[in-house]
């Protein structure tokens, strides 16, 4: 059955029926009628754990409204409005992610001026926020104006893990519809990924193994180097022999990080500095070269700039990935110790985790999974990752 643009939103139904009724509803504006008030909304926040789909719910959801085939519902995901949306390539949907830790106020001011125009070619002007938690107190503010008095055919999608205070202001979250999405279960997530043409007995590994989180099973059933990166991780617990092994194990959790942020922005940082080269009038001869060079300086420092704070979250976000496969290992050890009928994190560990279970007393994994849990406090407080890690380690290995 083809489910258009909405076959992006794995296992959550209640979720997909509330935004295919007002993507119904945001049709029927654009065709001049009146929908039921409140069936359509210019700001909307999903909300839900890491893998629930927040930024893929969004994703449809900006396809749904661009949808040009007016003669069914809205996504059907073959026309151009929707087939652009969902590629990242129409004019119309914006998307903003932060480039390293934070979106600074000027990322957001300049976006509000680009949100109050009217649509060039599409339905709505859709502005989608993938990490709304990460906006800084001025970047928030001014976000707040242009919710607060947003133009008649604009629409802002924010994503964050929660509505709480903490990832959204209650200023914000007060003017916004919430979607909220669980974490989806495993056989949903296995049947996406046949869909997508992933064979069943890795797409149900993956789905099992993958914390409910449907980006990283996509991640493990094709890339084998996510697949080893796992591996190596979850060696770790009983690989912590003797002191020694803290310090081999340090290197190997934070060179990974490491290794992963320059593979992921490699390309990238060459050709945006290439480009900002060429835009600043690079190799070029004639009156007006050295000031240009003096000007392409600067902008290069800052484009530097932007590049390390990206490498920083990359290596940060794929650090915090390993400690939470160590974190799910250690609750499977304390779930086996203790003869509970629960689903295991890592089923294809359980043999590590009876051996683990056979050796350690539950007070020592208890303090183990809480060594763990005390290093992703610590890199998120900005400690730095070999000294965070080394300290973890140090715990896990004496138990």
């Amino acid at each position: 059955m083809n489910r258009g643009v909405w076959g992006e939103v794995v296992g959550q139904p209640e979720a997909v029926a509330v935004l295919s009724a007002a993507a119904e509803a945001a049709a029927s504006i654009v065709a001049g009628g009146s929908p039921a008030p409140g069936a359509m909304t210019h700001a909307w926040l999903f909300t839900g754990p890491p893998g629930s789909g927040r930024s893929g719910a969004a994703r449809a959801f900006a396809a749904a409204l661009q949808c040009l085939a007016t003669d069914d519902r809205p996504g059907c995901g073959s026309c151009p409005g929707c087939h652009t949306a969902l590629a990242g390539t129409h004019a119309d949907v914006r998307v903003v992610s932060p480039e390293g830790l934070s979106i600074s106020v000027g990322e957001m001011r300049a976006l509000v001026q680009v949100s109050a125009r009217r649509p060039t070619s599409g339905r709505w002007q859709v502005v989608i926020i993938t990490d709304a938690d990460r906006l800084t107190e001025g970047a928030a503010n001014a976000l707040l104006k242009a919710v607060e008095e947003p133009p008649d055919r604009t629409v802002f999608l924010l994503c964050a893990p929660s509505d709480h205070p903490e990832d959204v202001s209650v200023t914000i979250r007060s003017r916004c519809r919430i979607v909220s999405l669980g974490t989806p279960r495993a056989p949903a997530i296995a049947s996406a990924l046949e869909d997508e043409g992933i064979a069943p007995e890795v797409a149900s590994w993956a789905a099992s193994v993958c914390g409910g989180h449907v980006g990283r099973a996509r991640r493990l059933a094709t890339d084998e180097q996510v697949r080893a990166r796992r591996e190596a991780v979850l060696r770790i617990p009983l690989a912590l022999r003797r002191p020694a092994d803290i310090f081999t194990c340090a290197d190997q959790l934070v060179s990974a990080a490491e290794g992963d942020a320059q593979t992921a922005n490699e390309g990238r940082d060459q050709a945006e500095r290439e480009a900002l080269e060429t835009a600043m009038g690079g190799g070029g001869t004639g009156k007006g070269t050295a000031a240009a060079s003096r000007g392409a300086k600067g902008a290069l420092k800052d484009l530097e700039k932007r590049q390390k704070s990206r490498a920083t979250r990359t290596q940060r976000d794929s650090l915090d990935q390993a400690l939470v496969d160590l974190a799910a290992f250690y609750r499977d050890v304390l779930v086996t110790a203790s003869g509970a009928d629960a689903v295991l994190n890592h089923p294809d560990r359980a043999e590590d985790a009876r051996t683990a279970a056979a050796a350690w007393t539950p007070e020592s994994t208890l303090r183990r999974l809480e060594a763990v849990l005390n290093c992703r406090t610590a890199l998120e407080l900005n400690v730095k990752p070999r000294i965070a890690v080394e300290a973890m380690l140090t715990t896990l290995q004496r138990g």
